[in-house]
């Protein structure tokens, strides 16, 4: 889906939210847009690899071997 908050260039820290320096204002950063300048972003990978790693850890604590 093309918002925003998916996109490569999404960063609060920039005016706009927004590493483009030539992309129109998107006032609501979570709906669908059309920014031509839009780039799959990271954020989603990242979120479902802390997810894989929370799990695991949650695995490997149930099945430690005992001493």
């Amino acid at each position: 889906m093309h918002s925003c908050s998916n996109c490569g260039f999404y960063d609060l820290a920039y005016n706009n939210s927004c590493r483009e320096t030539i992309s129109e204002r998107v006032v609501d950063k979570e709906r669908f847009n059309f920014c031509e300048y839009f780039i799959p972003g990271d954020a989603a990978a990242k979120a479902q690899l802390k997810t894989k790693t929370g799990a695991q850890d949650k695995l490997e604590a149930l099945f430690k071997k005992r001493s």
